[in-house]
């Protein structure tokens, strides 16, 4: 019980914080993405310590890269990105410590690439002219709808595994509610807007669900594989950052460029 009402707490405490911050974009929401990008990246690095991460490359390239995406330009995100491979070999070059180059510069560039570039699509999202706010709530709840359809039909009939090696709890029941459940809220965000028209949000709906839970699927993946149950503690109950986030980090990405091609 005490693990319950300890949720409950951390979401009444954060999620106002989190959402304000949505609604003000600009710089706000950088400072936000700055710190549970860090945050999560930390995590990341923390669980995959045995293969010697260059941590402060891994700091710069995801400032860098969100950095890029608040100004509005993809091309400078990406350089971010690059910037990170850059940075990492320079201090692999100089460091008394010998790990595998491959294994450190891998996993400091996943991590830019993954939470980087991930939250850096949600900041082009809400940086969309006269409707990026109205995007980047209906990303945020058609992925709080699909995760939380998903789990309940799973639990429900869920019968077929979807990923029983990655993660035993998912069920093509539950990959296929969650799939409604986004489809639906993205139709009723976008309808009579002007921006999209209904088949569009539909297809919103669509990326976003499968995106999202190819996210989820991609955690659970690196966490198995470095033998770890949760990224971190730092959310009580709920785990760590990347545990929360790990759904937007794909869908973020999958709305962003779906957006672009509709429009």
């Amino acid at each position: 019980m005490s693990g319950f009402w300890s949720r409950i707490g951390v979401a009444l405490v954060l999620l106002p914080l989190v959402l304000g911050l949505v609604w003000l974009g600009g710089w706000w929401l950088f400072g936000l993405a700055a710190i549970g990008g860090m945050i999560a990246l930390h995590e990341l690095y923390t669980m995959g310590r045995g293969l010697r991460p260059i941590v402060l490359a891994g700091y710069v390239g995801l400032l860098l890269t969100l950095v890029g995406a608040e100004t509005g330009n993809i091309a400078w995100m990406v350089g971010g990105i690059f910037a990170t491979i850059l940075v990492a070999f320079l201090i692999f070059g100089v460091s008394d410590a010998r790990p595998s180059a491959t294994a450190a510069i891998s996993l400091t560039l996943l991590g830019v690439v993954w939470v980087g570039g991930g939250i850096s699509a949600l900041l082009l999202l809400r940086d969309i002219p006269d409707n990026g706010r109205l995007v980047i709530f209906t990303v945020l709840i058609a992925v709080f709808a699909d995760d939380t359809a998903a789990y309940a039909v799973g639990r429900a009939i869920g019968r077929h595994k979807m990923a029983p090696r990655i993660s035993p709890g998912k069920s093509w029941e539950g990959f296929v509610g969650g799939t409604i459940a986004a489809m639906t809220v993205a139709f009723f965000a976008m309808y009579d807007q002007g921006y999209l028209t209904n088949l569009e949000a539909l297809a919103l709906g669509a990326a976003i669900a499968l995106s999202s839970t190819l996210g989820d699927l991609f955690e659970s993946a690196i966490k198995r594989d470095l033998g770890v149950k949760d990224s971190g503690r730092i959310l009580a109950g709920h785990g760590g950052v990347l545990d929360r986030v790990d759904s937007l980090l794909w869908a973020g990405p999958a709305a962003f460029y779906t957006v672009l091609a509709l429009t």
